[in-house]
């Protein structure tokens, strides 16, 4: 897997998750104006490998 940092269109910072084989798992979802805060996104979401994962099935509405 790597993370692609890159300028969108609109001259905003954007990053992406991309599997080896070619897919995009996951993206910033937003633009950044400055390219610290789109690191600090990729870091964000590599820190999350520790998130629990809840099934929501099983939770009463």
């Amino acid at each position: 897997m790597r993370f692609e940092l890159y300028r969108d269109a609109g001259g905003e910072w954007r990053w992406r998750l991309r599997v080896q084989n070619g897919n995009v798992i996951a993206d910033s979802a937003e633009g950044y104006a400055r390219r610290e805060d789109c690191e600090h996104g990729i870091a964000l979401v590599r820190a999350s490998a520790d998130a629990t994962v809840v099934d929501m099935t099983l939770k009463i509405a």
